[in-house]
């Protein structure tokens, strides 16, 4: 049962934690007509524009972090949820499946409460600042 666990967890982690990665990812084609792009061109977007600005790069990064902390959040919750149903009635691991998912439950919504500390921050910052030229209006 043991190694059932641990091949479960490791399969589970490897693709809970990659989906994140491969969706934030860059374009993926040959040449300039590659899956995004042709997407895009589909959708109605302008595709055209070659440079990002600091704050969209870091607003990336941010989203993919975000994504990792939930990705984690839902393998957590999984394995603990797996822990407590297979407890058969073992109180000692009914406890450690309930531990976990506390921590996990925490550590969720210090990560969220610090993501919307930080965006109400910055997007005040940026109202205070005023408009942008060329922008209509002061905030998107």
């Amino acid at each position: 049962m043991k190694r059932f666990q641990y091949f479960f967890l490791s399969f589970l982690s490897f693709f809970l934690l990659t989906a994140p990665l491969l969706a934030a990812g860059p374009d993926i084609g040959i040449g300039s007509g590659g899956i995004t792009k042709t997407i895009g061109d589909g959708a109605g977007y302008n595709t055209n524009v070659d440079d990002t600005a600091l704050s969209q790069t870091v607003g990336r990064v941010i989203r993919v972090a975000l994504s990792l902390v939930g990705t984690i959040f839902l393998a957590l919750t999984v394995y603990a949820g797996f822990l407590w149903m297979t407890a058969s009635g073992n109180s000692e691991q009914v406890e450690k499946a309930t531990g976990i998912l506390k921590m996990a439950i925490i550590g969720l919504i210090i990560v969220m409460a610090a993501y919307s500390i930080t965006y109400f921050a910055l997007l005040y910052i940026k109202w205070s600042a005023g408009p942008i030229p060329g922008q209509v209006g002061g905030v998107e």
